[in-house]
């Protein structure tokens, strides 16, 4: 039972990164660079800065600390960044941080998931962290989503398309 679980688990997190890459990749399409750059205060993040936010972080919590990789992240520099990406060019990264993300849960013993890690110096499960990535994605690509509808003053049917 505990291994259909883990099983379960860990295809529900890398379902769930396929799913957001869509809903992401969706709004990119839609937007141009200045849009996916625009901020309208210092308090806000362009959606851009929130792409590059995604991709460090996944790096930092499931190749860094499940996947034992080295630390890269330089989180100051995800929210710094006020352009030099295109749309294509983040849908290019964040595919490639979530296939990347997706190799390292896919090869996850499934014994590792009660394992400790520390991802940012956190004394977490490995399933803590990938379940803090999985949420933390789904939160911000919700920003993303409306943040895209607000800029296109349009529904973008992403779960449940209907006829207008």
């Amino acid at each position: 039972m505990a291994d259909t679980a883990a099983s379960l688990f860990l295809a529900h997190s890398t379902a769930k990164l396929d799913q957001m890459t869509g809903f992401l990749n969706s709004c990119l399409e839609k937007l141009s660079e200045e849009q996916i750059w625009e901020r309208n205060g210092a308090h806000e993040n362009a959606i851009g800065n929130l792409v590059l936010h995604l991709t460090g972080n996944m790096r930092q919590w499931i190749m860094h600390g499940v996947g034992k990789a080295e630390d890269v992240r330089l989180r100051d520099e995800e929210f710094s960044t006020r352009s030099g990406m295109t749309p294509q060019q983040l849908q290019d990264h964040f595919a490639a941080t979530v296939s990347e993300a997706k190799a390292v849960i896919a090869a996850l013993p499934h014994e590792r998931l009660m394992e400790r890690a520390t991802p940012q110096g956190r004394d977490v499960t490995v399933l803590d962290a990938i379940y803090q990535v999985v949420g933390h994605v789904q939160q911000h690509v919700g920003q993303i989503i409306l943040l895209t509808k607000q800029m296109t003053g349009r529904d973008l049917d992403l779960t449940m398309p209907r006829p207008r």
